[in-house]
């Protein structure tokens, strides 16, 4: 996948809060502190515990980013899934958070996220998430991204990572309730768009709103239905796309519901 891209001209970001002017929804804006650093030593009890999650960290298939495996270190998964099943938060498996859909493996998360940061020489800037649910991987990117935006069509999950997130106060993430194969255009353009959810192509409007430099993530169809991890990279000579390993995300689809 190849094609010339003129550089895009920096777009200051909007101003807070923002709204989508389809549907009108806000964007709400987590105000404080930063979460405390990595470095400290293993605090709480039981699921509330550092130590439960430097276990899920060492368990998974290497992490290359400190900085992703750091992050996951700080997230409490566990806030994120229903009561009744906080006893698998930390087990490398997808969960039921609703309305059909999923939170992603442990692994398959941090394995995007790694990609996501892969090969960058400066800090991560702008982020453009695609199906927000329950909030756990937008937690995740408020670590290593200056600014999140984070959009889910599905008015129910809208509200619960709203919920999940309030008591984190993330300064630098933003959810909005819209149409994800639209993107987001006044927030563009992005140093980084993950997907979490695939459909047979990408939309163009993810392409239109990857800055230069940037790279994007996603699952796409394959032929005879599979998924597989695609990356795309705006580079000086055009759109470059990778095709990675199979994975299984739910359906991507429009609309807002």
């Amino acid at each position: 996948m190849s094609r010339k891209s003129a550089p895009a001209p920096q777009t200051p970001r909007p101003s807070f809060p923002a709204r989508l002017p389809s549907e009108g929804a806000g964007v709400r804006a987590r105000t404080a502190a930063r979460p405390r650093p990595v470095a400290e030593p293993p605090s709480g009890v039981g699921l509330d515990s550092q130590a439960v999650r430097v276990q899920m960290v060492r368990r998974l298939p290497a992490i290359a980013s400190a900085e992703v495996a750091q992050a996951l270190t700080r997230v409490e998964r566990h806030r994120f899934v229903d009561s009744a099943l906080v006893g698998q938060a930390y087990e490398d498996t997808a969960l039921p958070i609703g309305l059909g859909q999923t939170i992603s493996k442990p692994s398959v998360v941090a394995r995007m996220l790694d990609l996501l940061v892969q090969g960058r020489t400066v800090p991560l800037g702008r982020v453009l998430e695609i199906g927000t649910g329950c909030g756990y991987q937008a937690a995740l990117l408020a670590q290593l991204a200056s600014e999140v935006y984070s959009i889910e069509r599905l008015r129910g999950l809208h509200e619960k990572a709203r919920e999940n997130l309030r008591p984190m106060r993330l300064r630098n993430l933003h959810l909005l309730l819209g149409d994800g194969m639209l993107g987001y255009a006044q927030g563009a353009p992005y140093a980084g768009i993950i997907a979490a959810a695939g459909g047979a192509h990408l939309p163009a409007a993810w392409i239109e709103q990857l800055a230069p430099g940037g790279r994007l993530i996603a699952p796409v169809e394959r032929s005879g239905g599979a998924q597989a991890l695609v990356v795309v990279d705006h580079t000086r000579e055009g759109l470059r796309q990778t095709v990675l390993e199979p994975v299984h995300f739910v359906p991507l689809k429009s609309g807002v519901l």
